[in-house]
């Protein structure tokens, strides 16, 4: 198992423009927003950051927070990655409906894949992944447990073109959707989860990622057979580290043959060229 770092560099609707002192600002299209940052220990480069929002976090013990928006922002703007075309959105979150770091990660499985391919994107959010895989000529099953975000994914399928493309959109918890696929013999050349610290299913079901993990790795491993090429997690503000991560792969998936790489995932800043963490990952390959 090797520990390494991969670097997500900006691009053409996306940049990591300066971070420092807690925050960090990103353009994000024609627009710029500064948000929270706790990872940002340092101080920032630029003196001045001219922005047209900021994500203004609420007190520790009330949790939440607010944007404070120009009023030109308008409520979704679209943006694109190769051929994927997909809405920006300033979410109550406090992310911008998408995750540029996974960007590497995208490219690294798109890699891998080839046309027919059955690849799974669970915990799958706006689909941004699942589009650049079915643009790579994949068969897609995209699950989530947001009928919100699913819907969301299909909008983002629409205004890519992509509608004649093979996608299952699914919303369903994503550990019981796996072990039913499990059931029913199924086998995947690829799998993508980036499940969230905390969740709820649809009806209800409670996902802890720390006390999750195991079982869905083991889970997802039983879809994998001697023909799959990958299996990805990404992980983010967990107390794990990445070699706990590498370490779960690495035995669950050692009857499989192949390779464990483990580490952080980054985003590279463009005022300085400094990288900042942002999750960590595991990843199986052939």
């Amino acid at each position: 198992m090797t520990l390494t770092t991969i670097v997500a560099e900006p691009w053409e609707d996306y940049g990591l423009v300066d971070s420092g002192g807690g925050r960090k600002l990103e353009r994000y299209g024609p627009y710029r927003f500064i948000r929270p940052e706790p990872q940002a220990l340092w101080d920032p480069a630029l003196a001045d950051w001219d922005a047209h929002g900021e994500f203004v976090p609420a007190s520790d013990s009330e949790g939440g927070g607010r944007w404070q928006l120009d009023r030109n922002i308008p409520e979704s703007w679209p943006l694109s990655r190769q051929g994927v075309r997909f809405h920006a959105a300033n979410t109550p979150f406090r992310h911008l409906a998408f995750f540029p770091d996974m960007a590497p990660q995208w490219d690294w499985m798109r890699a891998l894949t080839e046309t027919g391919d059955e690849v799974m994107n669970l915990f799958g959010y706006t689909g941004v992944g699942t589009l650049l895989l079915a643009e790579q000529g994949a068969r897609l099953t995209h699950v989530d447990a947001s009928k919100k975000a699913v819907a969301a994914a299909r909008e983002n399928q629409a205004l890519s073109q992509m509608n004649d493309r093979p996608i299952r959109w699914l919303v369903e918890d994503a550990l019981k959707y796996a072990q039913r696929e499990v059931k029913r013999g199924r086998r995947y050349d690829g799998i993508l989860f980036d499940p969230p610290k905390f969740g709820r299913g649809p009806k209800g079901e409670r996902w802890d990622l720390e006390s999750g993990l195991p079982e869905l790795t083991r889970t997802l491993a039983a879809l994998l057979d001697e023909r799959s090429k990958y299996l990805v997690l990404t992980a983010y503000a967990v107390r794990m580290s990445a070699h706990a991560l590498g370490e779960l792969f690495r035995q669950v998936l050692k009857p499989l043959g192949g390779q464990v790489e483990a580490g952080e995932m980054c985003v590279r800043e463009e005022a300085r060229g400094l990288l900042l963490p942002t999750a960590m990952f595991a990843r199986w390959s052939r």
